[in-house]
């Protein structure tokens, strides 16, 4: 199952790598492709290819969904007992496949392919990739591999029960790891891509960051919360030593304090709006989740 945007001759030649491997196989193979409301010619070259094999079945979305609900289009379409999910820039490599297929028939439901980093230069994306993980991994519940992308073999069983999860904010690398199916970690060595740049842009990367923060954590709420204690302490503290000047009859020493006033005011409200925007965030997940409305909607389907 690959999802695809804007990959116009560079399906092709994915197409041809995967053929490679899956040939020889002793499986029988079904190839979806879910194309994510492409704007080039992306669909016309996914709809020879399904022309050509009839192994290829091509989903088209009504329009861009994103890439994690056309990742749940595949899912709710595929009917395998072990479903594969990939992308189709040529990074992840399909010679993992019989090892997937291999640790499936040994009982394992996940198989989780994992990017090795070692030895590669810093870049930007690297970096927030390993802050963002060591971020959801601290201030949630549910461990989230760092490297672990939308490269993974499923069971049908843990298929179906992604399936049951019908949340509107979708992160599926933590929905994964929340199940608690058996699962086994494979690592690899992420290839360049065939040709084009990645279209996950920072502003991707970071709504689907914050889909992953707030939909599996409530630790924004709580460093509200925090902070409104840790200033209730500051106040108690003021309170008790503006009453010593009282008591030991010093309050002619006692300043105006306007500064202090206005700076403890300001960083109060600067809190208060923080804690009103993180209840805000929550409420608009809620309010789009109880409207209940579709993570897609199928335009097309070919074959």
């Amino acid at each position: 199952m690959i999802p695809v945007f804007n990959e116009a001759g560079v399906v092709e030649q994915t197409y041809a790598s995967l053929c490679k491997i899956i040939d020889p196989l002793p499986h029988k193979f079904t190839i979806y492709y879910v194309d994510d409301g492409s704007q080039d010619n992306t669909v016309e070259c996914l709809a020879s290819l399904a022309e050509k094999d009839k192994r290829v079945v091509l989903l088209q979305l009504a329009r861009n969904f994103g890439h994690q609900a056309a990742l749940t289009a595949g899912l709710d379409t595929s009917t395998g007992d072990f479903v594969i999910s990939m992308d189709a820039d040529g990074q992840h490599p399909p010679e993992m496949i019989p090892q997937m297929i291999q640790l499936f028939e040994q009982g394992y439901d996940i198989i989780q392919a994992q990017r090795i980093e070692e030895g590669q230069s810093f870049s930007f994306k690297q970096i927030t990739s390993s802050g963002f993980y060591a971020l959801i991994n601290r201030i949630s519940g549910t461990r989230i591999l760092p490297g672990a992308a939308d490269f993974r073999g499923m069971s049908r069983q843990a298929v179906d029960a992604l399936k049951s999860m019908p949340e509107y904010h979708r992160f599926l690398r933590g929905m994964i790891s929340w199940m608690g199916y058996r699962s086994v970690i494979l690592p690899y060595h992420e290839t360049g891509r065939v040709a084009g740049r990645s279209k996950y842009s920072l502003g991707k990367m970071f709504r689907l960051a914050m889909d992953a923060i707030f939909s599996f954590s409530l630790m924004p709420l709580y460093i509200g919360l925090s902070a409104g204690g840790l200033f209730f302490l500051l106040a108690a503290l003021e309170m008790i030593y503006v009453l010593s000047f009282w008591v030991t009859g010093r309050t002619s020493n006692l300043a105006p304090g306007w500064s202090s006033l206005m700076f403890v005011i300001l960083i109060v409200s600067g809190i208060l709006m923080v804690l009103l925007g993180f209840i805000g965030v929550y409420v608009g997940y809620i309010f789009q989740e109880v409207k209940r409305r579709p993570v897609y909607l199928l335009k097309k389907r070919d074959q």
